[in-house]
C-alpha cells in the first residue's frame, strides 16, 4: 500500500502538492470548479497541520508563447483562495529567484501556487517528457511531496514522477488515495456479481480495459458508438453508424473470449437512429437488426435501457465508463440518462464511474451523491481499470518500508 498524506509529519515542512486544476476557463472565467473543490480536503489538512504548502498544476497544452495568456493559473489561484477561505499567494513563474524567495518567506499554515507546469513545455517539453533536471529542481523547493492529481497519474511527468524520484518523503493525497482504493477494489477484489458498462465512441479506446474486464467481470454491457463495431462483428448492417472497420476482427475476438470465459457480453437490441448527425433532425427507434443503409445510430433505445436495468439487478459492483449515445445532443442523451438512473437506484452496491463524459453526466443530472465514487481522471481511470500501473502512483513511497 502507498503512503497517504496522514503518514507524513508535515508540521513546519515545505510540502509540494501536485493538484489537478486543469479546469475550463472562458474569457478568464472558470466555468467548472469541481477539480478545485476536490483538492480542498488535502490542502486544508496540510494547512491545518502546520505545513507550508506549495501547490502546482498543469492547465491545458502549452505549445506557443501566445498560450501563456490564456493558460495562466492566475484565475485558478483566486478561486482556490475563495474556496479555501484563505489567501493563496500566486507566483507567475515555474522556476527562479521570485519563486524561491516566495517559498522561503512562507509561514507554517500558508499556501502559495506557482504557474502552469506546462509552460516548461515551450522549451523541449521538459514537463511532459519528465526532464530529469526539472524534476530535481522542483523537488529542491520542498521537503515533502504529495500527489493529489489523479488525472495525470498515468503519465510520467516532471511534476509527478520527476519530483517523487528526487524526494525522500512522498505520499498520496486524499483524492488520489480514494481513487486507488475504489478503482483498486473494482480491479482486484470486486464484490460479485460484478457488472461493467462501457460506452463511448471507439472500441480502440477500450480494448485493454475490455480484455482486463473479461478476466474480472461477470457481465459486460456495451453501448455508445462502439456498439456498432460489435454489431457489425455479429453480421448486422449498421448503416452510416460509427464503425471502426479495422477493429471488427478485434470485436469478434472479444465476443469469443467472453463466451469462453463465461462472461455475459450484452449488446443493445435497439437504437435511436437519424439520417444526419445533428440534434434538430428527425429520429426514430429501430431494432438493431433492422437498420437501413442510410440510418445512423446515435443512442441506445428504450428496450435496451430496460434490458440493461434488468442485467444490473442484484449487482454488487458496477463500473461505468463512457456515454451510451451522443450525450451532448439532448435528443440522443436518453440512453446515458437511463443508465445513470439505473445505477443510481442500486442498493448495497459499490458503484464507480471511470471519469470522462459519464462522470459529467452523473454530476449534471444531480446523481453524484448516489455513486460510491466518481473518478476525476478519465485516461488514468481507464488505464487503471485496464490493469496498467500508473507511474504517478507507483513513484510514491510504500507504507510498509518507506521505500520507493
Amino acid at each position: 500500500m502507498k503512503r497517504t498524506v496522514k503518514d507524513l509529519n508535515v508540521n513546519g515542512k515545505k510540502v509540494l502538492v501536485r493538484v489537478d486544476f486543469n479546469v475550463p476557463i472562458k474569457n478568464g472565467v472558470i466555468t467548472d470548479d469541481n477539480r478545485i473543490k476536490a483538492a480542498v480536503p488535502t490542502l486544508s489538512y496540510l494547512l491545518e497541520n502546520g505545513a507550508k504548502v506549495i501547490a502546482f498544476s498543469h492547465l491545458g497544452k502549452v505549445k506557443t508563447e501566445e498560450d501563456r495568456a490564456s493558460k495562466t493559473l492566475a484565475p485558478v489561484a483566486v478561486r482556490l483562495s475563495e474556496v479555501l477561505g484563505k489567501e493563496v499567494k500566486f507566483v507567475p513563474e515555474t522556476r527562479g529567484v521570485e519563486l524561491e524567495k516566495a517559498i522561503s518567506e512562507l509561514n507554517d499554515g500558508e499556501i502559495l501556487m506557482f504557474e502552469n507546469t506546462r509552460f516548461e513545455d515551450l522549451d523541449g517539453k521538459k514537463e511532459s517528457k519528465n526532464d530529469p533536471e526539472l524534476g530535481k529542481y522542483w523537488a529542491s523547493l520542498g521537503d515533502m511531496y504529495v500527489n493529489d492529481a489523479f488525472g495525470t497519474a498515468h503519465r510520467a511527468h516532471a511534476s509527478n514522477v520527476g519530483i517523487a524520484s528526487n524526494t525522500k518523503d512522498t505520499a498520496l493525497g486524499f483524492l488520489v488515495g480514494k481513487e486507488v482504493e475504489f478503482l483498486g477494489k473494482a480491479v482486484n477484489n470486486p464484490e460479485r456479481p460484478y457488472v461493467a458498462i462501457l460506452g463511448g465512441a471507439k472500441v480502440s479506446d477500450k480494448i485493454e480495459i475490455i480484455d482486463n474486464l473479461i478476466a474480472k467481470a461477470d457481465k459486460i454491457l456495451i453501448g455508445g458508438g462502439m456498439m456498432f463495431t460489435f454489431l457489425k462483428a455479429k453480421g448486422l448492417n449498421v448503416g452510416k453508424s460509427l464503425l471502426e472497420e479495422d477493429k471488427i476482427e478485434v470485436a469478434k475476438e472479444i465476443i469469443e473470449k467472453a463466451a469462453a470465459k463465461g462472461v455475459k457480453l450484452v449488446l443493445p437490441i435497439d437504437t435511436i437512429t437519424a439520417k444526419e448527425f445533428k440534434n434538430d433532425t428527425a429520429f426514430e427507434t429501430k431494432s438493431v437488426d433492422g437498420l437501413a443503409d442510410d440510418d445512423m445510430g446515435l443512442d441506445i433505445g428504450a428496450k435496451t435501457i430496460e434490458l440493461f436495468e434488468n442485467e444490473l439487478e442484484g449487482a454488487k459492483t458496477v463500473v461505468w465508463n463512457g456515454p451510451m449515445g451522443v450525450f451532448e445532443m439532448s435528443n440522443f442523451a436518453k440512453g446515458t440518462i437511463g443508465v445513470c438512473e439505473a445505477i443510481a437506484k442500486l442498493e448495497n452496491a459499490i458503484t464507480v464511474i471511470g471519469g470522462g463524459d459519464s462522470a459529467a453526466a452523473a454530476i449534471q443530472l444531480g446523481y453524484s451523491d448516489k455513486f460510491s465514487h466518481i473518478s476525476t481522471g478519465g485516461g488514468a481511470s481507464l488505464e487503471y481499470l485496464g490493469g496498467k500501473k500508473l507511474p504517478g502512483v507507483e513513484a510514491i513511497s510504500n507504507k510498509s518500508c518507506g521505500c520507493k
